[in-house]
């Protein structure tokens, strides 16, 4: 399968593509520009700044976003996200910053993190939850983690997926509600020369991992016992992450990074691309605080 461009290359480092209907299609972040942008469904793209870093978003329950900032989490009640509050910052070093996330069964936000200069085992997974008195309270739930990335879940919530870039596995963990998520183990190891690793991932209604590989020019799709079963290809090389959407939840849409490239170089980078697998997605959880 090959992926076509959708929009142009608007971004130079698009990240985190999350598609909700109330905010009229496909939101998706460029990330050290500290900007959200907004697909609409007529093609046009919204941008609004939210601060120095936009690592990662998803919608809350009640309408608007939960926002990982630099180093703090934000929250907006409104869906263009003109109204965001940060909350306090999560720790005080400045050679750190939040990186990808996602929300659990239980709508709890999950934002992982990483050093700016990739140090190893810099990074650490982060919770947000409301904390039954109207206020939310943050908690770390791992630590040593180079480049945090992708964290999605199987359709019957019992397992939960997650990349850490430079070890070039895609992990997987059990997951319930009473005992929260298990320890990782692999899946798959993407073994691929000159690649940075699997970076942002989502899963299908069928339990299929679908993940970015940067570096790779491909999105790969995995069964749930880690086999090789579909590869999107792209023509450009650093490759994101992914996300189902669309009004049926058919598309997948594939962001994508100009980030250390010359100018002249792979012209079509920072675009979002998508294609059709022939499979739909899930609905995205939202945020429940």
């Amino acid at each position: 399968m090959r992926a076509h461009q959708v929009t142009d290359p608007l971004a130079h480092h698009a990240e985190g593509p999350v598609w909700w209907e109330a905010w009229g299609g496909l939101k998706y972040v460029d990330m050290m520009a500290g900007d959200v942008l907004t697909l609409h469904q007529g093609g046009t793209v919204d941008r609004v700044h939210v601060g120095r870093v936009a690592a990662a978003l998803r919608p809350r329950a009640g309408g608007g976003a939960v926002v990982g900032l630099e180093r703090a989490l934000g929250l907006a009640g409104r869906d263009d996200l003109t109204d965001l509050a940060p909350l306090p910052e999560v720790w005080s070093d400045r050679g750190i910053r939040f990186n990808d996330g996602g929300c659990d069964p239980d709508g709890r936000f999950y934002c992982g993190s990483m050093a700016y200069d990739q140090a190893p085992g810099a990074g650490s997974m982060f919770r947000l939850a409301a904390d039954g008195s109207g206020g939310y309270a943050t908690e770390q739930m791992w630590s040593g983690v180079t480049v945090s990335n992708g964290f999605a879940f199987s359709p019957d919530g019992s397992l939960a997926y997650y990349n850490d870039t430079p070890t070039h596995q895609v992990s997987v963990m059990d997951y319930d509600r009473e005992g929260g998520l298990g320890p990782r183990r692999p899946l798959v190891t993407v073994d691929l020369p000159d690649i940075s690793g699997p970076d942002g991932l989502c899963v299908d209604a069928e339990g299929y991992v679908w993940t970015a590989i940067y570096g790779g020019s491909v999105v790969h799709r995995y069964s749930p016992d880690g086999r090789l079963d579909g590869v999107v290809e792209l023509p450009v090389r650093q490759v994101t992450a992914c996300t189902f959407g669309g009004p049926d939840l058919d598309e997948l849409f594939i962001t994508t990074s100009r980030e250390n490239l010359p100018v002249d170089e792979q012209p079509q980078a920072g675009s979002v691309f998508s294609v059709k697998p022939g499979v739909t997605g899930q609905r995205t959880i939202a945020f429940a605080g």
